[in-house]
């Protein structure tokens, strides 16, 4: 079993398929992988079966392993079934069908409403590209629109007398979204300017070269708003959750937060609450005389 995974490795490291990094940590995973199942009587790999290689899962995640890492090591096993596959060793891979353990899901980090007041009322607007980004940062906030769904959008998409932005989101779906009325002014601002930079006569949101805006643009322009006005890093997604969570803590209604963001599932929405509880916790622990800490 040691020689096959050597050999292996020699034909990964020969073939500069891997970088020396990678190969190494490959050696790791599958020498782990090695011990256990030696450990527990497989003495060829043609006796691994999928129910081994979840045992040796399970060990790692009592052993205090990362789902991440665990993740890691399961591809280098899965990788190194696939060569002896090609080998004729193997018939089936053992390793295809099992799942690593899902990990945490991590809160989306947000702006609270001060913060996220303080970065739109500070935005400088003295030339056409700083309209711009102050517009896109304000729809953002206003509309909880996804990066892909603002960079494509067009000007008659855009209804600034009833306050309203047409979306096509996941999916090729429509929706109807309302445009808060410091995100129109913006807009208005942005449109005032717009024909100085635009070339392309559909989109919204133009580069500097006049086309329409790329993803990597707003992204752009959205961390240095953020270094500048908060100190800390922007990205759309932000801007987006923050008006997820800043919508719910006010309406209450996760149904209504749910077709804005335009969530098939009511179930991706309802990470939401787990903010709003984690922001009622920390109201809770700084007011309660019983929650405060002694000093």
């Amino acid at each position: 079993m040691q020689e096959q995974l050597e050999c292996w490795l020699q034909g990964r490291r020969a073939g500069r398929q891997l970088s020396a990094h990678s190969i190494e940590a490959a050696r790791r995973d599958l020498q782990q992988a090695l011990a256990f199942w030696q450990a527990n009587g497989i003495a060829d790999w043609v006796q691994v079966t999928p129910a081994d290689v979840r045992s040796w899962l399970a060990g790692l995640r009592r052993s205090g392993y990362a789902p991440a890492s665990i993740a890691r090591m399961l591809s280098s096993v899965r990788s190194f079934f696939r060569h002896l596959q090609r080998e004729t060793v193997l018939v089936n891979n053992p390793a295809q069908g099992v799942r690593p353990p899902r990990g945490e899901k991590r809160l989306p980090r947000v702006l609270d409403v001060d913060r996220a007041g303080q970065l739109l009322d500070e935005l400088p607007a003295d030339s056409p590209q700083q309209l711009r980004d102050r517009a896109i940062l304000e729809l953002f906030y206003s509309s909880g629109l996804r990066l892909s769904e603002l960079a494509g959008l067009d000007l008659p998409d855009l209804d600034l007398t009833t306050g309203q932005v047409r979306v096509l989101g996941k999916g090729n779906k429509e929706r109807l979204l309302p445009v808060g009325r410091r995100a129109c002014q913006a807009l208005r601002d942005w449109l005032e300017v717009r024909e100085r930079m635009a070339r392309e006569p559909q989109a919204l949101f133009v580069g500097l070269r006049g086309a329409r805006i790329h993803t990597s643009v707003v992204r752009k322009a959205l961390a240095s708003a953020g270094q500048a006005g908060l100190g800390q890093h922007l990205h759309p997604h932000m801007l987006r959750h923050s008006f997820a969570s800043h919508m719910l803590e006010s309406s209450q209604d996760l149904r209504a937060v749910q077709e804005l963001l335009g969530h098939a599932s009511i179930s991706t929405t309802q990470i939401y609450t787990h903010l709003d509880f984690q922001h009622l916790a920390q109201v809770y622990d700084q007011a309660h005389p019983r929650a405060k800490r002694k000093k």
